[in-house]
């Protein structure tokens, strides 16, 4: 058996009093200790594998009814969805769930990943997108169960449960060249997020295997605005040629949708919009979002049933889960403008 890391010898790696290291890997009294000492000691922590030693002697000897949950954006609207499927399969089994927003950085995760484990949480479900964070990494060698949602899994092993992305954009690109596009953008969003470089690849293939024009713009972030600032751009080009949008994400969209009208054009008349996602009210945006719905909740249900199994069997052979989507026809989409 390896030999199990001491707090001293990550007092020493940092340069610290054990003490400190103990307020700083608390989050209860990380406060008191300095931003750039916490970090330091985090970064000793996870040089050292210490993380995972602390699950073993703690979480190993009894389940304490209590599961993680990490997401990049509370504001965002699909994650609702997605928690109400992971709390609603919990719950009738005795389980509480502790969320932790973690605003799509990096080292937030870390540090909500650490903090979930010293609550000796009995697994986690990660939903945050971006591959891969360094704790990500020595979790997968730590035992601890671990469902990734909407994230690569290559690197860990870990079960993967997302929805069909290639379906998704492959009936939305065969819809409007139905409705005879033939030129396209596509608003993808930060190619970090696994999901949004997904996504923008199956954009190519679709949009290869139906002869179609396309042209890949990122968004900073999967935000209205960042949406609104890039067709901004488009728009504002010379010898506009597309006449049709596919956007990563709804929140994408509805900011292209703000642009177009800002420009004074009109969607679908002189430009077809449509989304993914088919988040809350995307029925409601002005014209409503033609969009490919993604099963939220079902993925969220889907997660918790996967996580109950890892910590009920073990790890198993890596399993993705992939839920069917469809094409939601709205108003935003129409035949090309000629």
């Amino acid at each position: 058996m390896a030999r199990q890391v001491t707090i001293s010898e990550v007092a020493k790696l940092a340069g610290v009093h054990a003490s400190t290291v103990s307020r700083a890997l608390n989050p209860a009294t990380r406060s008191l200790v300095n931003e750039k000492t916490a970090r330091r000691v985090i970064t000793a922590a996870e040089s050292l594998n210490y993380f995972p030693n602390i699950m073993a002697r703690g979480l190993r000897t009894r389940l304490s009814m209590t599961i993680g949950v990490i997401i990049p954006d509370l504001t965002n609207p699909i994650f609702p969805s997605i928690i109400r499927g992971i709390e609603g399969h919990l719950a009738p089994l005795g389980y509480t769930t502790l969320l932790a927003d973690v605003d799509g950085s990096n080292a937030l995760e870390d540090s909500a990943i650490s903090s979930l484990v010293q609550r000796q949480v009995d697994g986690l479900i990660i939903a945050t997108g971006v591959e891969q964070s360094s704790l990500v990494k020595t979790l997968s060698e730590s035992g601890l169960p671990v469902v990734l949602v909407n994230r690569g899994a290559s690197e860990t092993g870990y079960p993967l449960v997302t929805g069909d992305d290639d379906m998704g954009i492959r009936a939305s690109v065969e819809h409007l060249h139905s409705l005879g596009h033939r030129n396209m953008i596509h608003i993808a969003g930060p190619q970090s997020f696994s999901t949004s470089r997904g996504r923008a690849d199956a954009m190519k293939r679709a949009c290869e295997g139906n002869s179609m024009q396309l042209r890949i713009v990122e968004a900073s972030a999967l935000t209205v605005e960042q949406g609104e600032r890039v067709t901004d751009a488009l728009l504002a080009e010379p010898n506009r040629s597309f006449t049709a949008i596919q956007a990563s994400t709804d929140l994408l969209a509805l900011g292209a949708l703000r642009a177009i009208r800002k420009f004074g054009l009109r969607c679908p008349e002189d430009i077809s919009v449509s989304g993914f996602n088919d988040m809350p009210f995307a029925e409601e945006f002005s014209p409503g979002l033609t969009t490919v719905r993604v099963p939220l909740e079902e993925i969220g249900i889907e997660s918790a049933r996967q996580l109950m199994r890892a910590i009920k069997d073990g790890p198993g052979s890596p399993l993705v889960v992939t839920l069917p989507v469809s094409l939601v026809v709205r108003a935003s989409t129409a035949p090309a403008s000629t």
